[in-house]
C-alpha cells in the first residue's frame, strides 16, 4: 500500500516540509510516484522513516542518521552507546540544575524579606550573591542549624537587620584596625574579635559551636563571595580573609583546650 506525503505527515506527526527536506537530503526518498508524479511512500519507506524519527528523538543529527542507516549493523550499536553516555551525562547535569534551582527558590522565599530599596538602605556595600547563596545552601543542606538560621533570618524585621548590620559594622571596624596595626591572628585581640563574631552568629541566626565556626571561617579563606558577606570588597585587604580564619581557629582552640569539640554556648547565653 502507498501513502501520499500529506498522509504520511499526518500519521507520523511531522510536517510535509520535513519530509521534503529528508527527500532533498537523500535520507528518505519516496520509492513510488503516482501517475500524476506525486510522491508516494511504501511500507519500506515508512519503516525507514520510523528509524529516522527514533534517532532524531535521541538527538542524532541527520548526517549521523545517514551514516547509521547506510550500514545499521556496523554503526548503530556504537552510535547508540555513545549517545547513551551523553544522555546520561546530560541527565546528571539537568538533575543538578534542578536541585540548584530548587534551592535558589528556597533562598529567595525564606531569606531576607526586605525590598530592594530596604536592602540597599540596610546592607549598603554588603551584597548577597544568589549563585553563592545557592551553593552554600547545597553545601550546608544537612546542617542542623541551617533551617533555624534561615527561619530566623526570614523573621527579622527591618529594624532587626539595622541593628544586626550596625553590630557587624562596628565589629568590622575593630577587625580592620587590628589587622592594620599588625595584631597577630592568634593574639588576644584577634581571638576576642573571632569570639565576638561567633556570638553574633549565635545571637542573630543559630547556635554556632566551635566546629561550625571553623567551617565558616574556612569558607571565608577559600571563597571570596563568602567573605564579601562579612567585609565588602571595597574594605578588604590582601590576606584579611586568611587572618580571620586563623583567628577563628585560634579562638576555638583557646576555648576547647585545642580539642575539636564545640565551644560551650553558656558564655553567649545572655546575648540571645
Amino acid at each position: 500500500m502507498s501513502y501520499s506525503v500529506g498522509q504520511v505527515a499526518a500519521f507520523a506527526g511531522v510536517t510535509v516540509r520535513t519530509l521534503h527536506h529528508y527527500d532533498k537530503a537523500g535520507l528518505l526518498s519516496p520509492s513510488e510516484r503516482s501517475d500524476a508524479g506525486y510522491r508516494l511512500y511504501g511500507d519500506a519507506d515508512l519503516a525507514r522513516l520510523q528509524q529516522i524519527l527514533f534517532y532524531r528523538e535521541l538527538g542524532f543529527s541527520l548526517d549521523e542518521i545517514a551514516t547509521i542507516l547506510a550500514d545499521p549493523q556496523a554503526n548503530a550499536l556504537e552510535q547508540l552507546r555513545a549517545r547513551q553516555r551523553r544522555l546520561s551525562e546530560e541527565i546528571t547535569r539537568l538533575q543538578r540544575l534542578a536541585e540548584v534551582a530548587e534551592r535558589a527558590i528556597e533562598v529567595q522565599q525564606t531569606g531576607v524579606t526586605l525590598t530592594p530599596e530596604e536592602r540597599f538602605e540596610v546592607f549598603g556595600d554588603i551584597t548577597f550573591d544568589l549563585s553563592y547563596a545557592t551553593q552554600a545552601e547545597l553545601k550546608w543542606a544537612h546542617s542542623d542549624g541551617r533551617r533555624e538560621a534561615m527561619a530566623r533570618a526570614a523573621a527579622h524585621t527591618k529594624e532587626d537587620w539595622r541593628r544586626l548590620m550596625g553590630e557587624a559594622a562596628a565589629w568590622r571596624a575593630e577587625l580592620l584596625a587590628a589587622f592594620d596595626e599588625g595584631e597577630p591572628s592568634d593574639g588576644e585581640r584577634a581571638m576576642d574579635l573571632a569570639e565576638e563574631h561567633r556570638l553574633h552568629i549565635s545571637r542573630w541566626f543559630t547556635s554556632c559551636p566551635a566546629d561550625m565556626h571553623r567551617r565558616i571561617a574556612d569558607d571565608f579563606a577559600a571563597e571570596p563571595r563568602a567573605f564579601a558577606l562579612v567585609v565588602p570588597p571595597s574594605q578588604q585587604r590582601p590576606g584579611l580573609a586568611a587572618y580571620v580564619s586563623r583567628a577563628v581557629h585560634a579562638n576555638a582552640a583557646r576555648h576547647t583546650g585545642g580539642r575539636t569539640d564545640s565551644i560551650s554556648d553558656s558564655a553567649s547565653g545572655e546575648h540571645r
